[in-house]
């Protein structure tokens, strides 16, 4: 439960900074190609890496010792203290001024910019906004600003009280994905994620009340982009605005879709879980 008090703990954390080094390396990208089934997955120093894979470069770095009970490192570090256990990735919203490169040092500079809380359908939520500053020789190429969300421990249902969303309608772009527990592992292998959600099926099902392995959103964002570039190969991304709006799980296919925008330069994606509802949105602005 969140009162005044630990909401004002958690504020407390807001400014708090840490700059990491890193580097997208040829073998990491090439890892992640051959992860999503790219038909060419080999890269080279020097290759841009495409938008949001910049995130190789920076594994989430920690010791086994330090980690809490879902397997991220534990609150009161660099994210703030939270009374809520179950953190879930809320969404993002990126501005792309150049790629970085395979195998060029990058730096990342990470502030927490805001903490709020409010109550929801389950119970309070506690909302983290990250601010990611990824840079290199020439400057800042991207702005990352993500969101957390920490929520109550899981009650009897509480997982299917929220009825999703209905999708867009008129899709362009239609691409069936099978949740896999290989995908799912690989993927979090990539970017050293150890949340627990991802592949510890007891933990998932019985402790945090979810009806199967909880499909990243990292990952899904990925897809959805894919699906964008595999239909538009000639434009550049200059912002996306990432929501997630319900859940995705490894018990059944889903799919990812997208269509040119109304105005010029826009186009919308989304995912829509196997029953029919809205699960994420991309709203892209980008160049050609």
């Amino acid at each position: 439960m969140i009162n005044e008090k630990s909401l004002e703990e958690a504020r407390a954390w807001i400014g708090r900074s840490k700059t990491l080094e890193g580097i997208v390396t040829p073998y990491a990208a090439s890892c992640m190609a051959a992860t999503l089934d790219r038909k060419s997955f080999e890269f080279q120093n020097g290759d841009d890496v495409p938008s949001v894979w910049y995130r190789l470069g920076f594994p989430e770095l920690s010791p086994l010792s330090a980690c809490g009970r879902d397997g991220h490192p534990a609150l009161g570090e660099f994210m703030p203290p939270s009374p809520l256990p179950r953190r879930m990735y809320g969404g993002t919203t990126m501005t792309f001024n150049h790629p970085v490169r395979v195998g060029e040092p990058i730096t990342k500079i990470m502030s927490i910019a805001d903490v709020t809380a409010k109550e929801g359908r389950s119970g309070d939520l506690m909302f983290v906004t990250v601010r990611q500053e990824i840079a290199d020789k020439d400057g800042v190429a991207i702005t990352d600003d993500r969101m957390q969300i920490y929520r109550g421990e899981a009650t009897a249902g509480s997982s299917a009280s929220h009825k999703p969303a209905q999708p867009p309608e008129g899709a362009q772009w239609i691409k069936e994905i099978e949740p896999s527990p290989i995908l799912l592992f690989r993927f979090s292998a990539l970017t050293m994620n150890s949340h627990r959600i991802h592949y510890d099926r007891s933990y998932v099902t019985e402790v945090e009340g979810y009806p199967g392995l909880v499909f990243n959103g990292g990952l899904t964002m990925i897809m959805l982009l894919e699906l964008f570039h595999e239909n538009k190969p000639k434009a550049t991304l200059k912002t996306i605005k990432v929501m997630a709006r319900s859940a995705l799980y490894d018990i059944a296919p889903f799919t990812v879709n997208g269509k040119e925008g109304e105005e010029p330069g826009t186009a919308s994606l989304w995912a829509v879980n196997p029953t029919g509802g809205l699960a994420y949105t991309v709203d892209v602005e980008y160049e050609e």
